[in-house]
Order: structure tokens, then sequence, then C-alpha cells
């Protein structure tokens, strides 16, 4: 029989440190039923056809939107970020939710391929339960990149988000709960005993976002099963700043893509090789952008930077500070120690490929800044590195493609940042990603190609 637990997961405000609420840690022992409740609910959900299930969940894409204010609120006070961001990231995946549950649909229509004397009909056929683990950093955005998908290509699906974040994921499956059936979306709560659990447990694919180390777990821990993986892991971003470039777009693009969520974005630029020629005016033009984002509570009028998730993380992006500062790198701005969970956005000067710094992942608000002699040793350096999500390259939009090209990222902006036109996948290369999703292609990893076949009439 499953245990029963008063044993809670308390969520707490980065910021101030105020508790913000908690929700009840699902019991180890109750995952398998959660699993073979999802098993059971795939037979009707996964019998209805695309469209029925997009229409279905179309709906609670206006409930997102409608309770913006509320859920961003909510986000930003379990995460930090400014209430902004926190109500746009909300409002976002409710706007968007209508178009996205078509895109899924049409991405697993039947597709039909004419020989000279058979006809193949391809199917996207639904794999059954999947298991979304998800993390912290868009703790709304996350789940719903793994949890739609699953759902409209008629997967059953429990989510695991981040203990960091239980409260607003949990507001999140309950707007969607509305509209479903039971047993199509499941939430469980707790750290990693529940997330190895649901890994053990009897599905058929894992979404997960997260670190490279944790991503290696789950692929052992599946290969027994030969479970479907997708997954988004960690990165080391670079930014290529080329003589011809726009050095005022460029600082700009740099700040943002650093700083933006205090440097905890799958895609922030962690590493920023300039050409020497434009070094000095491409550093001048960064300092004075880093300038205007100020730090403080999500939740005060001006905040463009929050705080960290929690101290731990303050102190592994301060100790890579002091490792690259006792290497020789200089602090050019910023630097600024401060209590609690806050770091102010910081610029160094400097850095090399023997400091920790550029070699592991940071997740935080630190510019590194590195002069190159020229494009071959910006491509070199960029390259060194067993990380290759994202990256950007802004020069002369000639050398800036051809550089571009050369990256073994997943992902590269050219002169602007990585982010596709609609219908892109989200790609990560070399250890930052094992299969994607995002887009017709990556929705269609939710799913089992079958291939039937048959004669032509004569």
């Amino acid at each position: 029989m499953p245990t029963t637990t008063t044993a809670q997961l308390e969520s707490f405000n980065p910021a101030t440190g105020e508790r913000v609420g908690s929700v009840p840690v699902t019991p180890v022992d109750e995952i398998p039923a959660i699993v073979a409740r999802a098993r059971e609910a795939q037979k009707a959900w996964g019998a209805k056809t695309a469209q029925e299930r997009a229409d279905i969940i179309r709906p609670a894409g206006q409930a997102l939107a409608d309770r913006a204010d509320e859920l961003g609120e909510l986000l930003t006070r379990e995460m930090g970020k400014p209430l902004a961001e926190g109500v746009g990231e909300c409002r976002g995946c409710g706007e968007g939710l209508g178009d996205e549950v078509n895109e899924i649909a049409k991405a697993v229509t039947p597709e039909t391929l004419d020989g000279e004397s058979v006809q193949t009909t391809l199917y996207h056929d639904p794999l059954g339960v999947c298991a979304a683990i998800t993390p912290w950093n868009f703790p709304i955005a996350m789940p719903h990149w793994s949890v739609l998908p699953a759902l409209v290509t008629g997967n059953t699906c429990v989510l695991k988000p981040s203990e960091q974040t239980p409260l607003i994921a949990q507001a999140y499956v309950d707007v969607l709960n509305e509209v479903l059936p039971e047993g199509v979306l499941q939430i469980i709560h707790g750290e990693d005993d529940q997330g190895k659990a649901l890994v053990a447990a009897d599905i058929d694919l894992i979404s997960f976002t997260g670190s490279k180390t944790a991503g290696q777990h789950i692929m052992r821990s599946a290969a027994g099963g030969l479970k479907r993986l997708i997954l988004e892991l960690g990165s080391k971003d670079p930014l290529i700043v080329l003589e011809g470039a726009d050095l005022d777009a460029a600082a700009t693009f740099a700040a943002r893509n650093t700083f933006r969520n205090c440097g905890q974005v799958c895609v922030s630029t962690e590493r920023i090789y300039v050409q020497d020629s434009v070094k000095d005016v491409f550093m001048d033009k960064l300092i004075e952008q880093s300038k205007t984002y100020s730090v403080g509570d999500g939740m005060s009028e001006g905040t463009v930077v929050g705080p960290m998730i929690d101290e731990n993380q303050k102190r592994h992006v301060l100790d890579q500070v002091q490792d690259a500062m006792s290497k020789g790198a200089k602090v050019v701005f910023g630097g600024e120690a401060r209590d609690g969970a806050f770091i102010s956005p910081t610029v160094l000067d400097g850095v090399t490929h023997e400091m920790d710094i550029m070699r592991t992942e940071t997740f935080g608000p630190i510019a590194c800044v590195a002069g190159v002699k020229d494009a071959a040793e910006a491509i070199e350096l960029a390259n060194d590195t067993e990380y290759g999500l994202g990256g950007a390259v802004f020069g002369t939009d000639e050398q800036a493609r051809s550089v571009a090209r050369q990256l073994t990222a997943g992902m590269v902006g050219v002169n602007r940042g990585l982010g596709g036109a609609p219908g892109s996948p989200w790609v990560g290369a070399k250890q930052s990603g094992y299969s994607y999703h995002s887009g017709p292609m990556g929705h269609r990893q939710f799913c089992q190609v079958r291939v039937v076949s048959e004669a032509k009439a004569e």
C-alpha cells in the first residue's frame, strides 16, 4: 500500500528569504502508481487525433494569458526574476499556446510517399508515457516546451519540476488540468529521489533540461529499458566580435545576453572573444551598457537583474570569479559584494582558457572578455569546449556568416541572437544536447515513426 506523508517541499523567495509556500512531497513508492494511471489514461487520449487533442488543450492558453499577472507574481516571488519578465513568461506561453498546439498537430499529420509500385504512409504515433523533468530558471516556459508536444502527440505526461520552483509549476499544471481528462497530465514534487524514481518507472520517453551531470545519470538509468531521451544540457555559449561589426549592437547584445535573468539562462553568453583591433572600443561600450542593469528584488520597480536562485549558485559564481582573478583576470566593472543571493553584473578582462570560468558553466551575470588576433583564433577558442548549445557572431555580414558555419554549436546567430524563425528546432550539439525539441522536427521526437506500405493497385 502507498505510504502517507506529511512531508512538505518548502519554497522561499531568493530575494528576501521569505517563505512563499509549500507543496506535499510525493512519496517515492507512489510514483509507480502515478505512472500506471498515466499509462491507463493514455489509451483513450492516444486514440484521439492530434487535432482533437490540440482543440481540447487550446482553452488553457486563454486561461494562462488571463491569469498572467497573478501567475507572474508567483513566479517572481518564487524564482526571483523581475516581475515584468515573470508576467511576460506566463503571458507569452498562454498567448502562443493556440498556434503551438496547431503546429504540433500539423507536424504529426500522416505523410504519403509514392513509389512506382508501392504507396507508403508515415505515421507519427505516441510513444506512451512521457516524463518531463524541468529546471527552475524558466519555470513555466520549460515545462510548457515539454508538456505541450508530449500531450498533443498523444502521450500522457508526468511532470517533475525543480524543487526550487514547485508552486508555479503546480499552478501551471492546475490550469491545464481544467481542460484535460484525468490522468493525462500529473505532477510529482520532490528532489533527487523523486526524479530518479520517475526515470526508473515504466515510462517510454524522458524529456529533461538541466545539467550535463544529471543528464549523464539519466542516460545510464534509461539504458536498461532503452527509453527514448530528449536532453538539453549545459552550455558555455561564445560571442565573437570582429572588425567591421556594429559595436553598439554587439555590446548591447553582450550585456543583455550575459545579464538577463541574472545570467541563469541556458543560452547566456558566457565567453566573449573580441578582435584586438576593436577590443578597447567594444569594452567601453560594454561597460556603459552594464551600468544600466540595476540589481534588486524582482518585485521592486526598476529592477533589471534579480537574485541568483540561491546562495549555493551565488557561491559557485563567485568562486569562479576569484579563481579567474587569481590567474590574472581583472574586474573592469562590477564585482561588488552583496548580501543575500545577489551578484552585481560584472565584466572581466584578460580571461584565458586556463581559468575555470572559461571552461565550466557559470550560470551567472559575468561577462568574460578575451582578445583575439583574428577570426581564425576566435573560431578555435570558441570551439574549444565540450559544450555546443548556442553562439553568436558580430561582424560584416559575409564574414560573420562564414564564421557562424565553422562553429560547433547547435544554434548560431549572425549579428543577432540565436533564436530562429518560427518552426526552428531548439538544438544542442556535443555535450549540450541529445535529440532536440521545438518546431515540427522537434515535435516529432515525442513520437514513434511507423512506416506502413502497400502495393499499388494494378
